[in-house]
């Protein structure tokens, strides 16, 4: 049923939460009524004037508007006047698919989640990248990202050598959170981040990577919140849940067991495991 289904999801992103609980309270109270006086008068006048006097008070709420500067539409340079590290700062939920994610994960940003979402009990932080393995993947991505750019200053082959070392390394971080990685065998032509995308104030940045470009930085990207547009904002968030379910466990048994003899149970399971 559509209110119902209305229903649920607002609960989980804790949205209009005060007219839902008396709703339930004045309809409980008309059914109890049906059968006779069981429910005194006092309560059936308290239950309906608290109803309207919940929806007076958000008549005269002004309308929710989205925190946007200009628009939806910008490139990296977006990122200069509004930090990603400022929108991690009461992150609790940080989701990411880029082909190398090099530039994303900089020193400065991983120590940021290091920082914020991995320092809380119950942070989670997610990365799908390209996989390094998948040679003719990463040959066309590199056609796409590196040779029909005017001015590039990097290689994909290089930077996913740098983003596996890299992710690697945050995979042994002792933190309060859980740190997880991916690799994808194929490069579906965009980039995501997620951050909160559960909640009412959720983010969803998306980088279109186009067919040719003067720069990196100079791509197309959306930015997106659930009260802007609910059906766009939800198909990107189901976009990178697709894009987990396909990619695959990084497999680092091999590795440990010719560092240090025999991998422990939890290596060979590979880096998708809690810290």
């Amino acid at each position: 049923m559509v209110w119902l289904r209305r229903l649920i999801e607002d609960l989980r992103i804790r949205q209009n939460v005060d007219a839902h609980v008396v709703t339930v309270v004045v309809f409980a109270f008309a059914v109890v009524s049906i059968f006779g006086d069981v429910v005194p008068d006092q309560l059936k006048w308290a239950a309906l004037l608290s109803g309207v006097g919940i929806l007076v008070y958000r008549l005269t709420l002004p309308e929710e508007r989205p925190e946007i500067s200009t628009s939806i539409l910008g490139d990296r340079s977006a990122f200069d006047s509004v930090p990603l590290s400022s929108a991690l700062a009461n992150a609790r939920d940080v989701r990411i698919f880029a082909p190398s994610a090099v530039n994303l994960l900089s020193a400065h940003t991983c120590e940021t989640l290091r920082r914020t979402v991995l320092a809380r009990a119950g942070g989670s932080v997610r990365v799908v990248i390209l996989d390094p393995a998948e040679k003719a993947a990463v040959r066309m991505a590199s056609k796409q990202l590196d040779d029909s750019v005017d001015f590039p200053i990097q290689r994909l082959p290089a930077a996913l050598d740098s983003a596996i070392e890299r992710l690697d390394l945050m995979s042994k971080w002792e933190v309060e959170g859980r740190f997880r990685y991916r690799l994808l065998p194929y490069s579906p032509g965009f980039s995501i981040v997620l951050i909160d995308p559960d909640t009412s104030k959720g983010r969803v940045v998306v980088e279109i990577h186009g067919f040719h470009n003067p720069s990196t930085s100079s791509r197309m990207h959306l930015e997106l919140s659930r009260a802007q547009n609910e059906r766009w904002y939800s198909y990107w968030v189901r976009q990178f849940d697709y894009i987990w379910r396909e990619a695959t466990q990084v497999d680092v048994s091999s590795a440990a067991e010719a560092d240090d003899g025999p991998a422990p149970a939890d290596a060979r399971e590979g880096r998708d495991r809690p810290l």
